[in-house]
């Protein structure tokens, strides 16, 4: 995969089974995750660098990016806007 301009892709980070508690979330009632590692970062736009890398895990916003699934996994792709702080 090679995003082009200032585009990352996101392999999500596993929804949480379960709360601190113990109890098991139904499928239903699973949140997105907002969080991921970044597999691959497009080479930038205008001149400017890009500020992620390859393995950075970060946040993004609750609706960012759109979704889609290769080779069984889900990914998402985003602008590097749409990423708010690099863990």
């Amino acid at each position: 995969m090679k995003p082009i301009n200032d585009r990352v892709v996101v392999k999500p980070a596993a929804a949480e089974e379960k709360t601190k508690s113990g109890i098991i979330i139904p499928d239903t009632a699973k949140e997105k995750p907002q969080k991921g590692e970044i597999v691959a970062v497009g080479p930038g736009k205008d001149d400017v660098k890009m500020s992620v890398s390859k393995g950075d895990q970060v946040l993004y916003g609750k609706y960012a990016g759109q979704e889609f699934h290769m080779d069984g996994e889900d990914y998402l792709i985003m602008r590097e806007d749409d990423i708010l702080i690099i863990l």
